[in-house]
């Protein structure tokens, strides 16, 4: 693997992992009264394209990480939307 890729999974960990602290909240928690609607859907369309970019390009480093981001982004906006 090229140095750069290395860079890439260690970016991507970060930043996913990043994510997962608000996530486990909300789904511990259900609440959703400071999660903005409009954000999250615009920040869960923003990783989808991100991760179809990455595929595209078959940059592995962007489709890990957009692609478990995605799946907790949007498991976030399920529940914004039933119980916010």
């Amino acid at each position: 693997m090229h140095w750069t890729d290395w860079i890439g999974y260690l970016a991507a960990t970060l930043t996913t992992c990043s994510f997962v602290p608000q996530a486990l909240h909300t789904f511990r928690t259900r609440d959703v009264r400071g999660i903005s609607l409009g954000m999250y859907a615009a920040f869960t369309v923003g990783i989808a394209l991100w991760l179809v970019y990455g595929l595209l390009l078959q940059a592995w480093p962007l489709v890990a990480a957009n692609a478990v981001t995605l799946a907790l982004a949007g498991a976030i906006l399920a529940m914004k939307i039933r119980y916010g």
